[in-house]
């Protein structure tokens, strides 16, 4: 299962994940997400669907969405709730839709920008974490589901500088960073570099680790045009982005980490019957494709199941 993105609304739409807003609210030409007081004034558009979290209106073209989250349910399970209760039932449909409402809540559950987002990540990484300790206690949400994903990615990382492409909201990278921040005086922790095509989540993704106090890169660029030499870090990371990229541009994706990478590249994938609309997938994989794929590299490689998909190439 793969983790709902931002990435392409915030390249191409231009959603700024930090822009000011007003307290308890989010608003674009599309969507208006509020959070709700106890009791909901009657003027205004009548409910299309109340839900366990979420109530649904419509004004015209633009969608309005009400919640009650709290600060402490505030997580990268949102992506879950809004998925199962709103767009699978057909009530919301669309990536761009679901990006902005994904946005909307973020930012109308805690006043403040990076108060909302730091939130939103601190809680998310401790919930990663707590899996790793208690896997045996996981739940089925978004974030249980997607931790096994990471630990195998921290394991075949080690302790190398990284580049981690298509990051994303950047969970891995922060993982790896904060990995780093706690190696022991003199062990020589690695460059952690996150890069994404998207400007407005790494701002996001760097002020975020600004505020946490971590050491890590962010770069903005195409995964296929990376600007950096060749063999520029020991590992580079794939990690559920060739699922979002047509056939050309993803081996185009695959090249470009053979050309950074000093030791090893590390892709992972998602395995599903059909492309997860939804989160953005517009291909699927099989061990087949990941076979074929690892003999088109002509070096070593490995492909192996874990949560999803794994291609391990090593130089």
């Amino acid at each position: 299962m793969s983790v709902p993105s931002l990435r392409d609304a915030i390249a191409a739409r231009r959603i700024d994940p930090l822009a000011p807003g007003a307290p308890g609210l989010y608003a674009d030409h599309l969507v208006r997400v509020v959070r709700e007081p106890r009791r909901v004034p009657p003027d205004g558009p009548r409910p299309i669907v109340r839900t366990d979290h979420f109530v649904l209106r419509r004004r015209g073209r633009r969608v309005e969405l009400g919640h009650r989250l709290r600060p402490e349910q505030l997580d990268n399970d949102l992506a879950g709730l809004l998925a199962e209760e709103l767009f699978a039932p057909g009530w919301l449909s669309g990536s761009d839709i679901f990006e902005r409402v994904f946005t909307g809540v973020v930012r109308s559950c805690v006043d403040g920008a990076l108060p909302a987002w730091t939130t939103f990540y601190g809680n998310t990484l401790t919930r990663i974490r707590q899996s790793f300790q208690h896997p045996e206690e996981a739940d089925h949400s978004s974030i249980a589901g997607f931790a096994p994903v990471y630990r195998y990615a921290l394991d075949l990382v080690g302790t190398d500088s990284v580049l981690d492409l298509g990051s994303c909201f950047g969970f891995l990278p922060m993982l790896l960073a904060e990995r780093e921040a706690g190696a022991e005086a003199g062990a020589g922790p690695g460059t952690v570099i996150a890069s994404d095509l998207s400007g407005g989540t790494m701002r996001l993704l760097g002020a975020v680790a600004g505020a946490r106090g971590l050491k890590l890169d962010v770069l903005v660029c195409d995964a296929a045009q990376v600007p950096l030499p060749d063999r520029a870090v020991d590992t580079v990371t794939v990690i559920h982005v060739l699922e979002h990229l047509d056939t050309e541009h993803g081996g185009a994706v695959l090249r470009e980490a053979l050309r950074l990478a000093r030791r090893r590249v590390v892709v992972a994938v998602p395995y599903e019957d059909e492309p997860t609309a939804a989160y953005g997938h517009v291909r699927c994989f099989s061990p087949r494709e990941l076979t074929v794929l690892g003999r088109s590299t002509g070096r070593p490689f490995r492909v192996a199941a874990h949560h999803g998909g794994w291609l391990v190439v090593d130089l």
